[in-house]
């Protein structure tokens, strides 16, 4: 044997992680090793630790915030449409309301998040009304928990539809029109209303991640879609406009400088011509004259 090759007591069989894959160490190594996985350990205690010290400060800080919630909503309802405005100008909200679904939403005069007591169970979404011609209720509740098996599901109220007025029936009936007709609409897989009734794959819902994590902690800012985008879109881009038909017109007078300078040129060229024309005349004239004076003399002679 080789003296550099390592004795069979220096090594030592150690599986590392979770794999059922196994190696073999030199003792050395295999020390470092299980002091590595010691101190993963530690780190993982105090990830856990920090999470739940996380958990306790989110608890404290949505009691704190939740008088200014209210607040706020007592001034929102002091605005006409605020919510289905709001609702219109987010593009991911607004992706899924057809025509009709935003005229009910009209109706929407408060809407609020609520997170479990204990923040990591789950939370409701509720939307509240005013009466309106689609359905009886006054607030309609949908809510997200973590099952039994641990995996995200939701749930939510049932909407006691008025007769002919239910929006899901009549997106359905749409879609199966537009499968039967020749002339294939642009489809729209779901609208608002089919998406609240939607309990599939709760940890795939992105529309309440978006009212959650984004429409609820600052709606204002979607209120004002419209306004901002003058203050820093569409003013501008009226500005750019301005100098590029600015930039055009000056381009156009240098065009017609070049052409006049072209002109004024061939008008000197056709000045200096006659010039040359009537200076070639007037000798001709005086010569003639000339002519005439000696001639007059002859005849009277």
């Amino acid at each position: 044997m080789s003296s550099s090759a390592p004795s069979a007591k220096k090594m030592k069989k150690v599986e590392v992680g979770d794999g059922d894959e196994s190696r073999d160490y030199d003792a050395e190594t295999q020390k470092a090793l299980e002091e590595i996985d010691a101190c993963q350990n530690e780190i993982d205690a105090l990830n856990e630790k920090a999470s739940e010290e996380i958990l306790k400060v989110e608890q404290k800080y949505n009691k704190l915030r939740k008088p200014f919630f209210e607040k706020r909503n007592e001034l929102i309802r002091k605005i006409p449409n605020f919510w289905v405005t709001a609702f219109v100008n987010h593009p991911q909200i607004s992706a899924i309301l057809d025509e009709e679904e935003e005229e009910c939403l009209h109706f929407l005069t408060k809407l609020e998040v609520e997170e479990f007591e204990d923040i990591k169970s789950g939370y409701r979404i509720k939307f509240f009304f005013d009466e309106n011609p689609y359905f009886e209720n006054d607030v309609i509740v949908k809510e997200f928990h973590l099952g039994s098996s641990g995996d995200p599901a939701s749930q939510s109220t049932i909407i006691k539809w008025k007769e002919s007025m239910d929006l899901t029936k009549k997106h359905k009936e749409r879609q199966a029109q537009m499968k039967n007709s020749r002339k294939r609409m642009h489809e729209q897989p779901r609208t608002f209303f089919t998406w609240y009734a939607d309990h599939g794959d709760a940890s795939a819902d992105d529309i309440a991640e978006v009212i959650k994590d984004d429409m609820w902690p600052n709606p204002l800012q979607y209120f004002l879609v419209p306004d901002i985008e003058v203050e820093n879109g569409i003013e501008g881009e009226d500005d750019d406009s301005e100098d590029d038909e600015v930039d055009d017109s000056v381009v156009v007078v240098e065009e017609e400088g070049d052409g006049e300078d072209e002109e004024d040129e061939g008008e000197e060229e056709e000045v200096d011509e006659e010039e040359v024309y009537e200076e070639g005349d007037e000798e001709a004239g005086e010569g003639i004259e000339e002519g005439e004076g000696e001639m007059d003399p002859e005849g009277e002679e």
